[in-house]
């Protein structure tokens, strides 16, 4: 069998086997030198007075303060979801389960941030728990 008759045989296959080839070798390449893309690129916004939400046990009935009532939340993320960020989409909350009935205990402030969004800093990190007495149960 010649040179000739074994390229014309299978010409059709040959030419699909080379673009595929090339296809490959573009795509790789593509990939191998797209920039990283540094996680710096982000919007910061500084995002002050916000309510913190207290959850404790719903059979407390008692009526918890904190101080102080708010926070500065600072919050990066892509410039497009920065720009629709509301601040009701940032949640601080303390959490006052199992508590105890003592003065001047702190608890620690978490906050949850919408997807895509990096939460870098929270002030004040703690926040003081004021403990209201328990309700009386005097009969008269």
């Amino acid at each position: 069998m010649a040179m000739r008759d074994w390229l014309t045989k299978d010409l059709s296959w040959i030419i699909v086997s080379l673009l595929l080839a090339v296809a490959i070798w573009v795509t790789v390449h593509k990939i191998r030198e797209e920039p990283v893309v540094p996680a710096t690129q982000g919007i910061e916004n500084i995002y002050v007075n916000l309510p913190i939400h207290l959850l404790s046990a719903a059979a407390d009935v008692r009526d918890y303060r904190v101080a102080p009532g708010m926070v500065a939340v600072t919050v990066s993320g892509p410039p497009n979801a920065m720009a629709v960020l509301q601040t009701d989409q940032i949640h601080a909350v303390v959490d006052l389960t199992g508590i105890e009935s003592s003065h001047g205990s702190r608890r620690r402030v978490e906050v949850s941030v919408p997807i895509g969004m990096t939460l870098v800093r929270v002030e004040p990190l703690e926040v003081g728990v004021i403990v209201p007495p328990p309700p009386s149960h005097n009969k008269p």
